[in-house]
């Protein structure tokens, strides 16, 4: 049926309908999603002294946006990071900095509300930070299961603040670095800084905290396969989690068989012998005790003067990262390295050129153009 005749048809049938107690309208015209007359108000651009008043007041709003501007690529943001960064500095550093990793299925998220919650009942204030490596894979933000953290996330003294959604391992724990130095200006005397992903980010978060801990499982076979020997040198304490109903018994012996690996390990420069606990999240048996072994690190180091000497050698560290990042930033963003590098690529699949020399050649052209 033509569009013509469907209009025929239906102006008759509306005719010979014309007595019916139904009466069909044509409606109304559709109106507008948005009010074509809202104005969405601008927000007024923070200055420097607004952020830093606002961070040591503890205003988490602006905290937050603070960070935001430490991620941020834009050179103006990066610029007033910095400025913020260095005037809330003086107000920093008077944490506990505690790096948290463990194996896929540990719980760290259920193990970070269990321990926030006692944490923040005996007084203190905490910020949860985290490095994910995959970020830059996926792209994607991370630390979507802290929504699981009912609990803790509507505490007003805790403060969760994912890592940047992408970029290199290496800029990412760099901002994560100077977001533990907001967090402490504003008040945060405890910093939780997890690891999602798995490889190198374990070492950058070692470089970054006090104390490092280890979260593992039992019943999942052999108790050490998978555990890398570099994660276990670094770990201070280890917490054989979901110990609780039936796999208490395998917590236990979990425990026992990691105690007598760490034991052949030397002595590290803290002279800390490290520690093996069992804990239940759920329950909350043995969380009191794995925050006591956490105080007793922090009190051991604070007296042999570890503490104070690995936090300076972490600021050392950093500095070299920050310029090692800058650098290799600079580098990749020449036009005229961008310009040539898949000639070079190409010379080096086609062997007219070696590696080392294509590297030496780009660096000189690198150096050339920057003069």
């Amino acid at each position: 049926m033509s569009h013509t005749n469907i209009d025929h048809y239906e102006y008759h049938h509306r005719e010979e309908h014309s007595d019916s107690a139904l009466n069909v309208t044509d409606g109304v015209e559709s109106q507008p999603i948005v009010n074509p007359y809202f104005k969405r108000p601008k927000r007024r651009r923070l200055s420097t002294d607004d952020y830093v008043k606002g961070i040591l007041e503890g205003n988490i709003t602006i905290l937050s946006q603070a960070i935001t501007l430490i991620e941020s690529n834009n050179r103006d943001h990066y610029a007033q990071a910095q400025e913020i960064i260095e005037r809330c500095l003086p107000y920093a550093g008077r944490s506990m900095r505690i790096g948290i990793t463990g194996v896929p299925g540990a719980g760290k998220s259920t193990f970070i509300e269990a321990v926030g919650g006692m944490v923040t009942d005996l007084g203190h204030k905490l910020a949860v930070l985290a490095i994910d490596p995959s970020s830059e894979r996926s792209g994607g933000s991370i630390l979507g299961d802290k929504t699981r953290m009912e609990t803790i996330c509507n505490n007003p003294k805790v403060f969760i603040r994912p890592s940047p959604s992408a970029g290199s391992l290496g800029g990412v724990a760099r901002k994560t670095r100077e977001s533990i130095v907001l967090c402490e200006a504003a008040g945060f005397d405890v910093v939780f800084i997890e690891t999602v992903g798995v490889g190198q980010s374990e070492t950058a978060v070692h470089s970054m905290v006090d104390i490092f801990m280890l979260l593992q499982i039992s019943g999942a076979g052999d108790e050490l396969q998978g555990i890398k020997r570099g994660i276990m040198e670094m770990a201070d304490v280890v917490a054989i989690t979901k110990a609780d109903g039936d796999n208490r018994h395998r917590a236990e012996l979990a425990r026992a068989q990691i105690f007598n690996a760490l034991k052949l390990f030397p002595l590290t420069e803290s002279q800390w012998s490290p520690q093996v606990l069992t804990c239940s999240s759920l329950t909350g048996k043995g969380i009191g005790d794995v925050w006591n072994t956490v105080e007793d690190f922090i009190r051991h180091t604070k007296s042999n003067g570890f503490f104070q000497a690995n936090r300076n050698r972490q600021s050392k560290y950093w500095m070299y990262e920050s310029i090692n990042e800058s650098l290799k930033s600079s580098f990749y963003g020449n036009p005229a390295i961008a310009a040539r590098l898949a000639d070079y690529e190409e010379a080096i699949l086609s062997d007219r050129i070696s590696s080392f020399i294509a590297a030496k050649e780009l660096l000189d052209l690198y150096k050339s153009e920057s003069r």
